[in-house]
């Protein structure tokens, strides 16, 4: 079976007949509009099918966006990855794309809805932060956002699927470098030093990074689907449907945790003495009713278990480069048999599924996140997915973008590499030049303590600026030690405001898009690491991680400075030296073309 669906993603469906039905239960419910997330109670970039709501809803697919409702209008807001997708999604008679976040929800109702009105939300599928923000923007207005006791979307939803029940495992300790009873007393020392009595875990990646467990509730995310109560003495309030444990889980979770059921969580919320700590950045905002209806003083902080989680410990980091060697294995035996094939022979399902074929030789678990295998102008699409609908034979002259990555026991991998198939196209030359020298900026990067990833978005896009180009996604993103290829708090992006710590890794993966036409990215992950400096200093720098020839095809070499060009060869050094050792034939001699120092053609 195939780790990657080619469905339509949308799922079909009668979506004005969806609306309708939602307008229906609005009018009964006197709510002149409701707001549809693209989230589920845990704020994840994957939801279960059942918590799919603005895709059946809407038609549109990607990992972020919302859609706001009226009687009249029907607003889907998404960002600058989705320009294209969201306009080959929806159907346009009935919706209207809404560029965000140019455009705030609250101006957008403001101006919809004139007179004023109460707005529905489900408050568990909503951040403190997010309904914050909208009331403050709509204080002087007749809008009321109103919670709702039922989420509107499943009232009218027949065939709802049923919430996710996948098993979960234990994730060993060597590979955790430290015990979950040791973490579970770290965090607990930190409530109790902060006065706080308990802490509300709401992200199911903290949750499985501090239990060391992982699940399969979700595809390509290792995580269990639940909720987590910790108190300041270090005992654990799981709640979780029971069946996804059995006894030797059990046993490894020990007596100091309790799973309880997922639908009892209100009532346990109720019961708590306080202060608890919940975070308004993640946590939902029903959370945040309950216990203020239940008197219980709030404490607001973050998730205690989201900065050690993103700074791995030497054995997280170990795992991680051993997954790394074994992706890049993968890589080489996909890049090598494509130089061998006929692109017009090829289409980009064929290529999804001939990459999902050698990383299972290589030991994966799944895939990381479905894979982007954008060919031509499907490559302009930042977060394309190909479906059975949107498959595209290859033909000579094509870009070729291929974005994927893979869950194995040890580490997650995520890896862009672009490809001109056959003679590269002359106006694809100058900005994959500029991508490339970007991400060799980034890479080469030494930064003092207490630099943010906004400091360094720039070095990554500068090359791009000079031509009057830019791309409208961060330049990378936190990324899991075999959990989470999106992984929060620290990011590489003009938003960001996470001081970045030794142990984060990072994507670094600037890119550049011709709709219409053609799309370029390059990634590797990079892990902050510390650097020798001067006495008294800290330094800090990044380590490349990701193992994998970058293809030199649409690269004008004489571009480059001797720096860059010293960086470039120096890498493709290291891929080889790492790489060869664990392939043969016609892939280690492609691997030995491909590492080639640069001014050797």
């Amino acid at each position: 079976m195939s780790f990657q669906s080619f469905d339509d993603p949308a799922g079909g469906g009668d979506h004005a007949a969806r609306l309708a039905a939602l307008r229906a239960h609005m009018a009964a419910e006197d709510l002149a509009a409701v707001i549809v997330p693209r989230a589920d109670a845990h704020q994840g970039e994957y939801v279960a099918d059942a918590d799919a709501r603005l895709a059946w809803l809407t038609g549109f697919t990607g990992s972020a966006g919302f859609a706001i409702i009226t009687m009249d209008r029907a607003g889907v807001f998404i960002d600058g990855r989705y320009r294209v997708q969201v306009r080959d999604q929806i159907d346009l008679r009935h919706m209207q794309p809404v560029p965000w976040p140019e455009t705030r929800p609250s101006a957008w109702l403001r101006e919809v809805l004139p007179q004023g009105g109460r707005v529905g939300f489900d408050p568990w599928l909503h951040t403190r932060r997010e309904i914050e923000g909208m009331e403050e923007a709509l204080a002087d207005s007749a809008i009321a956002l109103h919670g709702l006791d039922r989420n509107p979307v499943d009232a009218v939803w027949p065939d709802r699927p049923a919430l996710p029940a996948g098993a979960a495992r234990i994730h060993p300790d060597d590979l955790a470098g430290e015990t979950a009873a040791q973490k579970r007393a770290r965090l607990a020392a930190e409530l109790k030093a902060a006065g706080q009595a308990a802490a509300l875990l709401s992200l199911p990646d903290s949750i499985s990074w501090l239990l060391n467990i992982r699940g399969s509730d979700l595809p390509k995310n290792p995580v269990v689907q639940s909720f987590a109560v910790l108190s300041d003495r270090g005992t654990l309030s799981l709640f979780a449907d029971a069946s996804k444990f059995d006894a030797d889980l059990r046993a490894h979770l020990g007596d100091d945790v309790t799973i309880l059921p997922a639908d009892a969580l209100a009532a346990a919320l109720t019961d708590l003495e306080g202060p608890v700590r919940l975070d308004p950045a993640t946590a939902p905002e029903a959370a945040f009713r309950i216990l203020e209806a239940a008197g219980t003083a709030v404490a607001r902080g973050p998730d205690p278990a989201i900065l050690p989680k993103a700074r791995k410990n030497a054995a997280e980091m170990a795992g991680m480069r051993a997954a790394h060697l074994r992706d890049g294995v993968a890589m080489v035996r996909m890049l090598s048999w494509l130089s061998r094939q006929t692109p017009e022979d090829l289409t980009e399902i064929d290529l999804v599924r001939r990459l999902e074929d050698f990383r299972r030789e290589a030991g994966v678990i799944d895939i990381s996140f479905d894979t982007i295998m954008g060919a031509g102008p499907n490559g302009a699409i930042v977060h394309y997915r190909v479906s059975e609908l949107t498959n595209r034979r290859l033909a000579a002259g094509d870009v070729l973008l291929i974005d994927s990555g893979g869950q194995y026991p040890d580490g997650t991998t995520d890896i862009t590499r672009t490809l001109a198939m056959g003679d590269p196209r002359p106006e694809a030359v100058a900005p994959y030049t500029a991508v490339l020298r970007g991400m060799i900026a980034l890479s080469q990067a030494l930064f003092p303590q207490g630099v943010t990833g906004a400091h360094l978005d720039a070095l990554a896009r500068q090359f791009l600026w000079q031509q009057g180009w830019d791309y409208d996604h961060g330049t990378g993103h936190g990324v899991g030690a075999a959990l989470c290829v999106h992984e929060g708090p620290a990011r590489i992006s003009r938003a960001s405001d996470v001081v970045l710590e030794a142990g984060m890794i990072l994507s670094n993966e600037p890119g550049y898009y011709r709709e219409g036409s053609f799309g370029i990215r390059i990634e590797n992950l990079v892990a902050v690491t510390e650097v020798d400096a001067e006495p008294g200093r800290r330094m800090l720098g990044f380590e490349t991680l990701t193992l994998c020839p970058i293809d030199r095809a649409l690269l004008n070499a004489d571009a480059l400075s001797a720096t860059e060009t010293a960086w470039l060869d120096a890498y493709h050094r290291r891929v080889e030296d790492a790489l060869a050792p664990h392939l043969s034939g016609d892939d280690r001699d492609w691997l030995a073309r491909a590492c080639r120092p640069l001014r050797q053609g």
